[in-house]
């Protein structure tokens, strides 16, 4: 559906102020009134979808192992293993829902048929948790479940990393959709979206940590999976009260976007052979790239090139090379950051597993539960969001003139550095820890608690906290801002793709090393027992490969070229 809305001159001009001029139209396909559509109207009935969404992927993730390894008797190496497999292609498929999306399906229908494979897959998870567990034996020696409850488990599971893979990059691309960037008040307001979206994410992940995961541990995992499942169904039917104010953005072109990027690949490389010089005639009769543009990627222009004597290509094909470009642009800083990746899964393994064995006494009654001690990185976003957006970006927004105070790539790289000084702060204290173990002479007494206070780690995952303001939120309005307006969808689940790849990277590099460091008589850096382990060596090498990684980071980001209206 193609639909001409408006002109910046003529007998229509004064419309401008109050239709939107971004292309957009309603769910009839019809012209937008700015006043009735869009904006933070529209983006809080979708914001609802995302909070549910973490809600119940958190509400699974982050207490999965124990039931893995409780109500089904898994093993903990084998439920590791599970853990990393599903949290790795949960990631991942992302980049799936969002190539359905962007190619066929569009962001707003991709969105409910993802919500509600969600809920069919929470609601076969709450069933199987009905299920009997038919474990007889104290010692677990024997599975303690069917192959039925096995089968439709895992199943539900996966069913639930499909329907988030679906919802994940569509939802807050269409969220962010509902602001129209040429106007000058609604693009400072998509800035702020990307902040509060997160926020609402560290409200919905502090929440389950502190309630849902109690519930699940001490009351039942039928509600622990019934819970999230309601408020699936609840946020949907929100999703759809929103429909009349939502705004829908129009293609400019039929062709399907992967396909119409695609074919500059493909003629560049027919081209290959050609002349450069014959790229020059060729611009004068069907327009010229950027002078920036045209520097960068010098095979893409090749595309320009009529390989079989045709005049096809012109103005349209001009676009398509800078669409290639954009997204080709991106990759060398996709691959930068795979190591915030590598580390941001760290946070919930070997932090948690120190925490452990330190004094976690809140009083003489009460102890803090090691798993807990991961909100006080939520409480660092939740109270940093606000700060940033209402203190940080005006000030900066004064000396800079930018609508969002700061480059995304100045805001992603802060979040970096900040990263890697959380890895040295997490080494030092590791360091601590075991020379205390040692003075107490606990090294052989693995059960025991150091006499150490776990207050020593919230330092670590407050910077954790920070850093992810910067980072996670300057990766998802990069990502969404840098991909041609037809393929956000999966500009989001690019990002995603980072921690989806991270996960199995780190798996990866902690087998590497665990069978590096283990033989020979010698404890290996990730031994059961931790007061004979060395997570510091760990986490200096962590540490080390973030700066690295860094100084990479920040080549890269010199050369980059920001596209053509890019609100920076």
């Amino acid at each position: 559906m193609e639909i001409s809305i408006l002109s910046a001159s003529g007998p229509e001009a004064p419309l401008l102020e109050e239709y939107t001029v971004d292309g957009c139209v309603d769910c009839k396909g019809c012209p937008v009134p700015r006043a009735n559509s869009g904006g933070w109207r529209s983006a809080s009935f979708i914001i609802g979808v995302e909070i549910a969404d973490r809600f119940a992927y958190f509400g699974i993730e982050s207490n999965l192992i124990t039931y893995l390894t409780g109500p089904l008797g898994q093993s903990t190496s084998a439920a590791a293993e599970q853990v990393n497999a599903w949290s790795g292609t949960a990631m991942l498929l992302p980049l799936f829902g969002a190539f359905i999306a962007d190619s066929f399906l569009g962001r707003y229908r991709t969105t409910i048929l993802a919500s509600l494979l969600y809920i069919l897959g929470l609601s076969l998870l709450t069933f199987t948790a009905t299920l009997p567990s038919g474990c007889q034996n104290a010692d677990k020696t024997t599975s303690c479940s069917s192959h039925f409850q096995v089968i439709v488990f895992f199943f539900s599971l996966f069913l639930v990393a499909l329907g988030q893979g679906g919802q994940k990059p569509c939802v807050q691309a269409f969220g962010a959709d509902q602001f129209d960037t040429r106007d000058p008040q609604e693009l400072k307001a998509k800035s702020s979206f990307f902040n509060w979206w997160y926020f609402s994410l560290c409200i919905a992940m502090f929440i389950t940590h502190w309630i849902l995961n109690s519930i699940q541990d001490n009351l039942s995992w039928v509600f622990g999976f019934g819970i999230p499942c309601v408020i699936m169904v609840v946020a949907l039917v929100v999703f759809l009260g929103g429909t009349p104010t939502y705004r829908f953005s129009v293609k400019g072109d039929k062709k399907n976007p992967f396909v119409r990027i695609g074919q500059v690949f493909i003629l560049a490389a027919k081209n290959w052979s050609k002349p450069s010089s014959a790229i020059a005639v060729e611009e004068e009769t069907h327009g010229t790239l950027p002078s920036e543009s045209s520097k960068q990627f010098k095979f893409l222009n090749k595309a320009l090139l009529a390989s079989d004597g045709a005049k096809e290509r012109g103005k349209v094909c001009v676009r398509q090379v800078e669409e290639a470009k954009a997204v080709l642009r991106l990759v060398p800083i996709w691959a930068a950051s795979l190591v915030y990746a590598v580390v941001f899964a760290q946070s919930s393994t070997f932090f948690v597993k120190q925490g452990a064995t330190m004094d976690r006494s809140i009083t003489a009654e009460f102890k803090i539960s090691s798993a807990s001690l991961q909100s006080f990185a939520s409480l660092a976003s939740i109270f940093f969001i606000p700060i940033y957006d209402r203190i940080f970006v005006p000030l900066a927004r004064g000396f800079t003139g930018k609508p969002a105070g700061i480059t995304m790539l100045q805001r992603i790289g802060i979040g970096m550095l900040l990263s890697a000084i959380s890895m040295a702060i997490a080494a030092i204290v590791e360091m601590q820890r075991l020379k205390t173990a040692q003075e107490y002479g606990l090294v052989d007494k693995p059960t025991a608690t150091v006499p150490m206070s776990a207050w020593w780690l919230v330092p670590s995952y407050v910077l954790f906290g920070l850093s992810d303001v910067f980072t996670m939120v300057g990766f998802q309005e990069f990502f969404y801002d840098q991909f041609p307006n037809e393929l956000r969808s999966v500009g989001l689940a690019l990002y995603l793709s980072i921690f989806g790849v991270g996960s199995f990277l780190s798996s990866f590099l902690i087998s590497a090393i665990e069978n590096a460091t283990d033989g020979n008589g010698r404890d290996s850096w990730f031994s059961d027992n931790l007061n004979r382990a060395h997570l510091d060596y760990f986490y200096w090498l962590l540490a080390a490969l973030r700066v690295i990684q860094l100084a990479l980071y920040l080549y890269f980001t010199k050369s980059y070229i920001y596209n053509r209206g890019s609100t920076m």
